[in-house]
């Protein structure tokens, strides 16, 4: 077997992680509006850095913790790490799977309306069918997804951002020199960590790749610039109509009809669906990946690949009837905030005091059965 590269044992994780955050609300510009425009354009600098260093802290304990028990999905970690309690976050996960693909499938069908005209539907069965087809093949495919598309996306928001500063570089002044009050940028920084952390845990299929415990270290602490660079970026934009982005559903179509650019509106258009279709594949991934395990363990069967859409296509389908139930901007106001406190009481709280006095010890603890 050949050697891991050093893409897959730094750069993966960084991508994965950035492939499951980034979602129909990050690359929509939706997130940032919601988190951090009201933080004033300062205050939504600094809330954007304490997640990126959030992340970075918190995907190193992971990794770490992960190596130490030898688990690659998030069934047999959470069995590590909290015994008979692992369950609890397998409720919270499912229920976020669901909400995170309607806000998904929510998203995909606000483009295809916006670009092509089609009914709202037809850009939900897009972004499903595509997501079933990369499932389907397990990792191979899923990690070919993350390597490529996410080129494709950090090649786009470069164009992005350099066409808007270019053409409204003094508005981006104009909008960081209004008056604006920073306070609660550390609560918007912590809850929009909080509920994407789950990240973590999500692509620990790929920390199959790394050596040693240094590649965890590194692997971790860039995945929070690689996740939050792009974000920044978008959001030193986004001030060139501060403060009436905030209020946009779509702040990227919206920036993009002022830029007047078609091509790159097209480009953007097709990055965001890459980005909706790159962490609707990782999420439900995880799932397929959990289940594969446990057929291996207990069963001695692989998951096909049949049985694997089968899987994703019921996953799917109880999104899409959440996604055309509630809008994006309701989803993300109120699902996410829930999510938060779910993911800091079921892995953030016994990650940071029972995980990192096992790292202490240097020994993995029994796993639970299951």
């Amino acid at each position: 077997m050949s050697r891991p590269s050093w893409f897959q044992r730094f750069l993966l994780p960084g991508f994965a992680f950035k492939a499951v955050v980034i979602g129909g609300g990050y690359a929509t510009g939706r997130e940032l509006a919601e988190f951090f425009v009201p933080a004033g354009p300062w205050g939504g600098l600094l809330a954007m850095a304490l997640a990126a260093l959030l992340f970075s802290l918190i995907s190193v304990v992971t990794f770490l913790f992960a190596r130490l028990t030898g688990t690659a999905d998030y069934r047999s970690f959470f069995r590590s790490l909290v015994g008979p309690f692992w369950v609890l976050f397998e409720a919270a996960y499912v229920f976020s799977c669901i909400l995170i693909l309607a806000v998904y499938g929510a998203a995909a069908g606000a483009i295809g309306e916006s670009m092509f005209g089609w009914p709202h539907f037809a850009g939900v069965l897009c972004l499903m069918a595509g997501i079933a087809g990369f499932t389907a093949f397990g990792n191979r495919s899923v990690e070919w997804l993350f390597k490529y598309a996410s080129y494709f996306l950090y090649a786009v928001y470069a164009l992005f951002v350099i066409f808007t500063l270019n053409r409204f570089g003094a508005r981006v002044a104009d909008g960081f020199a209004v008056p604006a009050e920073t306070d609660g940028w550390v609560l918007a920084g912590s809850v929009y960590a909080s509920y994407n952390i789950m990240a973590a845990v999500v692509i620990l299929p790929v920390v199959r790749h790394m050596t040693r415990s240094r590649d965890a270290v590194v692997a971790g602490l860039l995945a929070g610039p690689l996740t939050m660079i792009p974000a920044v970026l978008f959001f030193l934009c986004m001030m060139a109509w501060y403060p009436q982005i905030g209020a946009e559903v779509l702040p990227a179509d919206f920036m993009l009809r002022q830029l007047g650019l078609p091509l790159l509106h097209a480009a953007f258009q097709l990055m965001v669906f890459m980005a909706l279709l790159q962490s609707g594949t990782s999420t439900v991934h995880a799932i397929n990946e959990r289940i594969a395990g446990y057929l291996a363990e207990r069963h001695q069967r692989d998951f096909s690949p049949a049985a694997r859409f089968a899987s994703t296509t019921i996953l799917l389908f109880i999104a899409i009837v959440a996604a055309q139930r509630f809008g994006l901007v309701e989803l993300i106001a109120k699902g996410y905030r829930a999510l938060a406190w779910m993911f800091l009481i079921t892995f953030v709280a016994p990650l940071m005091t029972f995980g990192l006095w096992r790292l202490a010890k240097g020994r993995a603890p029994p796993a639970a059965t299951a």
